[in-house]
């Protein structure tokens, strides 16, 4: 579970467009907006060090606090990300009541995908959703989801209705229809199996256009007798 024992210190800045925003990224810097609640929205500035530390030991909540003012709770809204060096480079902040739900999406993790006696056999097992929408308190939100799959077949198919979630956390995605993960037969096997399919399916339509042919002939042949007489 999250705990509110982690805080950031930001500066606040004013919108300076993108020229401003590249340049305290070159100075090690993380612009970021933080909005939501009671309160305005106040562009600030990070630490980009410190900002990384902070929300890998936060889990859901940050105690945010803005050019030394007293601190707020605050949850990650949205971290924009460099897609080639995966550095963050924007990050929205939420104002949050420690006592009201709110909804977060929490990162599902597969255990024992090794273990799994259809893996073993070759099978492919192929995790469909990683994220979960989940609705509870900022400091009940877990910073992740487990799930052993150690059990799985070749052929079994997994939905979000198997997954158990800690006390005071809701999945808000259907628990019937979402699939979780799938293990399927080898790709090779599966690949034979279809060419062997196809094939039948081709022998079985030659052998009706034959017979239909035959047919065809056989009736040619007694309607020109029938004439003859």
């Amino acid at each position: 579970m999250a705990e509110t024992t982690t805080k950031l210190d930001v500066n606040s800045r004013t919108a300076g467009g993108s020229r401003a925003a590249r340049r305290l990224r070159r100075s090690g810097r993380v612009p970021g907006v933080l909005y939501g609640g009671d309160g305005d929205a106040v562009g600030f500035d990070a630490d980009a060090r410190e900002l990384r530390l902070a929300l890998a030991r936060s889990g859901a909540v940050l105690d945010l606090s803005v050019d030394g003012k007293k601190a707020t709770p605050v949850v990650l809204k949205e971290a924009q990300r460099d897609p080639v060096r995966g550095e963050t480079v924007h990050v929205d902040l939420l104002r949050v009541r420690l006592d009201q739900a709110i909804h977060a999406v929490v990162p599902l993790e597969l255990t024992g995908t090794e273990d799994a006696p259809g893996a073993k056999e070759g099978g492919v097992l192929e995790q469909i959703t990683r994220e979960l929408n989940v609705e509870a308190l900022p400091t009940a939100i877990p910073e992740s989801i487990a799930h052993d799959v150690s059990e799985m077949q070749i052929g079994d198919t997994l939905l979000l209705a198997a997954v158990a979630v800690p006390e005071g956390v809701t999945l808000l995605d259907d628990l019937q229809e979402t699939v979780i993960v799938t293990l399927s037969p080898p790709r090779l096997q599966a690949e034979v199996e279809e060419e062997i399919e196809a094939e039948t399916e081709l022998v079985g339509e030659s052998a009706a256009q034959d017979e239909g042919a035959e047919g065809a002939a056989g009736s040619e042949g007694s309607s020109s007798s029938d004439g003859g007489e």
